[in-house]
């Protein structure tokens, strides 16, 4: 089975082609140049599947992130492979943007703690547990301040293995706290295509229509919304 993994959660762009019967990577690409997802996904996608030797028509399985991350970010994604396996008439699988960064260090046995940057010192995060290449969820995902993931990782004996664009703001607290944390290799530490197609392997397939993100926190426009009516509310209360 041939499955075409893309993860646009986060600033990188990444795309990768997983198969699994030989259990060998075709091909990966991560663009992260700053420019938005909508310019880079889809020539990222038909540069990785030109130079695999394959075609859309020729993949199993869409994966694609669907969250936690930015909410424009995984809105492109998730358009890009519904519109790909809609055409194709092929099968969807949405994995955990956090889930995909732990398969990215499946090699490395004990915990990782996946955290992104959720602005305000605030990350996504949950935590697993890699054992022999398996990986296993020990915890939801959670909207976390940084400080407070730190204390809830001193429950854990051992090396805690971070990945993640907010890995780094999570091990300045840990480190703070006392607790023991380290960073995975860079090449390691974001998100890529490779940890979305080896985590759909243990997805729920599903149909394009199905496929949704998944928000922990309400979009910035609609937050914004929010407080304005609610101001609204609190003068017209006054009156």
């Amino acid at each position: 089975m041939l499955i075409l993994g893309i993860d646009t959660a986060a600033a990188p762009c990444c795309a990768a082609v997983y198969d699994t019967d030989k259990q060998q990577t075709l091909g990966s690409f991560v663009i992260n140049n700053k420019l938005t997802h909508s310019v880079t996904l889809m020539p990222v996608v038909s540069d990785l599947l030109r130079n695999s030797g394959i075609t859309t028509e020729d993949i199993d399985l869409f994966a694609v992130a669907n969250g936690p991350g930015s909410f424009t970010g995984l809105r492109i994604g998730i358009s890009a492979v519904k519109g790909m396996a809609f055409a194709a008439s092929k099968p969807c699988a949405a994995v955990s943007t956090l889930e995909a960064m732990a398969y990215n260090v499946a090699v490395c046995d004990g915990i990782v703690c996946a955290a992104i940057d959720a602005r305000c010192n605030q990350v996504y995060t949950a935590t697993f547990l890699n054992d022999n290449g398996t990986v296993t969820r020990l915890t939801e995902e959670e909207c976390l301040k940084a400080d407070e993931l730190a204390a809830r990782l001193s429950e854990y004996d051992g090396d805690i293995i971070l990945v993640g664009d907010g890995a780094q703001l999570v091990k300045k607290a840990a480190d703070e706290q006392g607790i023991n944390t380290r960073l995975a290799p860079d090449p390691l530490r974001f998100q890529t295509g490779y940890g979305v197609c080896l985590a759909a392997m243990n997805a729920e397939q599903i149909t394009p229509e199905q496929l949704m993100p998944m928000y922990l926190k309400l979009p910035q426009a609609q937050r914004e919304l929010m407080a304005k009516n609610a101001d609204a509310y609190k003068e017209e209360r006054k009156d």
